[in-house]
């Protein structure tokens, strides 16, 4: 077993454990509200995880659903490769596998325009592990997407071909509007739904989504069905993917490894491109007025809470759920940016594979708080894989009870959505 460099472990092919945190954890599909939801105004909380651990798979609360199928959740981005295995259970699903690994398919390709040799091979390396995970574990269904790399590299329906050569796995190059639903679905039970507002943002490494939500317009009965377990998008009012993130910031401005970082021009850039999002849809006069409330799913986000709490080891159950303030996120930033790459390196909760991005992370999270000036957001580490789950067994679970398929469809997120965000500006409202 090799240990990664941010605390969590990295298993190789030869591997049988579990290798994720995440593995032998219940979620809630449901967008019901977690144990805490009172946003504090400074400093930070850790609220009870809304999961519970593997010892109780037993429970009525993770007792398996009628289905025996087993999912399978894969998540090719710029920088990570990530899997989750998981069955349903009465609330959700209980997570049984999973993995992540760091193959920054995506480096480069915003200044070549291509997938380099080097970073297929490290990303093909990993799928063959994926691979061998899922059939070790018997998926009968699973959804493996590509985000931006995918998207933008000249070469990536070659790269895809070559993957199912070498793999087996079908991978699909989803749209940005589908990658920002995924994200919705993924992190909806963690949603504030005593706020009139939401704010969602993935800071990935290719590319970072916004999400806003009007939660007044699906308000309803704290006992909800199945049906409606993934009615949190119907909240959508405007969403924008911006065609940067940490990996393509850092390389646009310049060597990530270089120790007098242009932090501040980095805010700018990424401010100026948020403005115009945040002015057509009303966004800034809404948060001034109303309560609203921010949720961060990313790599740069949980970093920042784990290097907050001075976490000798990254660990996930006293990151996801709980709330930071601004103030807390700054000044972490202003740390970070204090340090050089080797002290970068040597932060238990950044370690080495992340020391040249994380400034371009905190540089976005700053123009965010910049544009958008609110007292605290909330931290998930959960997202697109946890989407893709609670889609595809909520899919199933509608069939099973006889809802026809033209309601099934109104929930589903299949690939024709892709080909739809494509063809639309890169942002706008979601009718």
């Amino acid at each position: 077993m090799a240990i990664g460099e941010r605390g969590g472990a990295i298993f190789g092919e030869q591997d049988t454990a579990v290798c994720d945190e995440t593995a032998g954890t219940a979620f809630p599909i449901s967008s019901a509200p977690c144990a805490s939801t009172a946003s504090p105004l400074s400093g930070i909380k850790v609220n009870p995880p809304v999961y519970r651990p593997a010892k109780v798979s037993r429970s009525a609360d993770v007792a398996e659903a009628p289905s025996s199928a087993i999912y399978g959740a894969l998540d090719l981005g710029t920088n990570n490769c990530r899997l989750l295995v998981a069955r349903p259970s009465r609330r959700g699903f209980f997570v049984i596998d999973a993995f992540s690994r760091i193959i920054k398919l995506g480096e480069g390709v915003s200044i070549s325009g291509v997938l380099s040799e080097e970073a297929i091979a490290r990303t093909i390396e990993a799928l063959k592990v994926c691979s061998a995970k899922m059939t070790r574990r018997g998926v009968t269904r699973s959804r493996l997407v590509a985000t931006e790399a995918c998207r933008i590299a000249k070469n990536g329906p070659d790269f895809i071909a070559r993957v199912k050569r070498e793999t087996g796995l079908s991978l699909e190059i989803i749209g940005r509007e589908t990658e920002a639903r995924l994200a919705v679905s993924g992190c909806a039970s963690l949603i504030d739904k005593q706020s009139d507002y939401a704010l969602i943002f993935d800071i990935g490494g290719g590319s970072s989504e916004f999400v806003w939500l009007n939660l007044k317009t699906g308000r309803r009965a704290r006992r909800i069905s199945i049906e409606d377990r993934l009615r949190i998008q119907d909240c959508i009012e405007a969403w924008t993917s911006l065609p940067f993130g940490v990996v393509t910031l850092a390389e646009r401005f310049g060597s990530s490894r270089a120790e007098g970082f242009q932090f501040e021009d980095m805010v700018r850039f990424v401010q100026a491109e948020l403005e115009p999002f945040s002015r057509v849809n009303g966004i800034g006069a809404k948060i001034a007025s109303a309560d609203t409330h921010l949720l961060g799913t990313s790599g740069t986000v949980t970093t920042i809470a784990g290097v907050y709490l001075g976490l000798a080891e990254y660990t996930r159950a006293k990151v996801d759920g709980c709330w930071l303030s601004t103030d807390s996120i700054r000044d972490v930033s202003k740390r970070i940016a204090a340090m050089n790459w080797a002290e970068r390196a040597a932060q238990p909760c950044i370690g080495a594979e992340r020391a040249d991005l994380i400034l371009a992370g905190c540089a976005i999270m700053e123009a965010m708080i910049r544009v958008w000036p609110v007292n605290s957001l909330r931290v998930a580490d959960r997202g697109l894989r946890e989407g893709i789950l609670a889609t595809l067994i909520a899919e199933d679970a509608i069939r099973e009870r006889g809802v026809g398929e033209k309601n099934v469809g109104k929930l589903r997120l299949d690939p024709a959505l892709s080909a739809h965000d494509e063809a639309r500006a890169k942002s706008g409202p979601i009718l």
